[in-house]
């Protein structure tokens, strides 16, 4: 064989082997994905300090759709709900660190609620309620 079908050879392999790298790394990333966070009772409870008072939904400072996001695409919230239908209540405690927003489901009185820590401006995670 000539010099130029081993150059050839060579550079096909090295295409093959940086290839399924590449599909290796792709599947191990998406494998690792973080999705929503179930919270426990515990942290559930510790961001309930003193009374939970309603406010509107303007008033809240957390961009929620990116999280909302995320639990639509874990399968946790419906994809079905319009995002003006989305939103039921927002809660905030009396020390104002944590915000509690419920999410409405396709279920009457089910509600996902969404637990956000506003001191480090991020969502805990969420919970089901059953009212």
């Amino acid at each position: 064989m000539a010099m130029h079908h081993y150059l050839r050879l060579s550079f096909i392999l090295l295409f093959v082997i940086t290839s399924c790298f590449c599909i290796y790394f792709i599947i191990k990333k998406r494998r690792n994905r973080k999705a929503p966070k179930l919270l426990s009772a515990e942290k559930y409870r510790s961001s309930m300090i003193d009374r939970m008072t309603e406010i509107s939904s303007n008033d809240s400072f957390f961009n929620i759709w990116p999280y909302v996001s995320e639990l639509k695409a874990a399968k946790i919230l419906s994809k079905k709900i319009k995002e003006s239908e989305l939103v039921h209540k927002v809660y905030r405690n009396s020390t104002e660190d944590f915000e509690h927003i419920l999410l409405a489901t396709e279920k009457e009185n089910h509600f996902v609620e969404v637990v956000v820590d506003r001191n480090k401006k991020k969502a805990m995670g969420y919970l089901f309620l059953d009212l």
